[in-house]
């Protein structure tokens, strides 16, 4: 991870750069962590692993203005790891749509839907 320090928030929508290292890169900064990319902008998100993930890692997601994500990308590490039903239950209930895969997938098809004008958002789980 090489650039400037990421201080924990980007403001405004940032392709991913680069990943692995347990970081991302993104608006020329470096970040070691798992993040949230979402419209108002990035975030340092502390979910270590897919075991964390839940209807309350995904505040800052449900805290969005409704209609800004149709599409949430969930990296769940190295490999895909299925959501639970609650959680897909409750993203579905905001109308969005949620596709869990492994981070790396996750982190590249993010940055080819934002370059296309989606509105999509990720969910992104550090990786080595």
């Amino acid at each position: 991870m090489s650039g400037p320090k990421y201080s924990g928030f980007l403001p405004g929508r940032h392709v991913i750069e680069g990943y692995g290292n347990f970081g991302f890169t993104f608006g020329g900064m470096s970040h070691r962590g798992s993040i949230l990319a979402l419209p108002s902008g990035i975030y340092a998100w502390d979910v270590l692993g897919p075991e964390d993930l839940g209807v309350g890692a995904l505040a800052q997601v449900f805290a969005e203005p409704k209609g800004e994500i149709e599409h949430l990308l969930i990296g769940t590490g190295v490999e895909l790891r299925p959501l639970a039903k609650e959680l897909r239950a409750a993203l579905n209930r905001d109308g969005i749509r949620v596709e869990p895969m492994a981070t790396g997938a996750a982190a590249r098809t993010y940055s080819i839907l934002l370059g296309e004008n989606r509105r999509v958002a990720a969910a992104l789980i550090a990786v080595a």
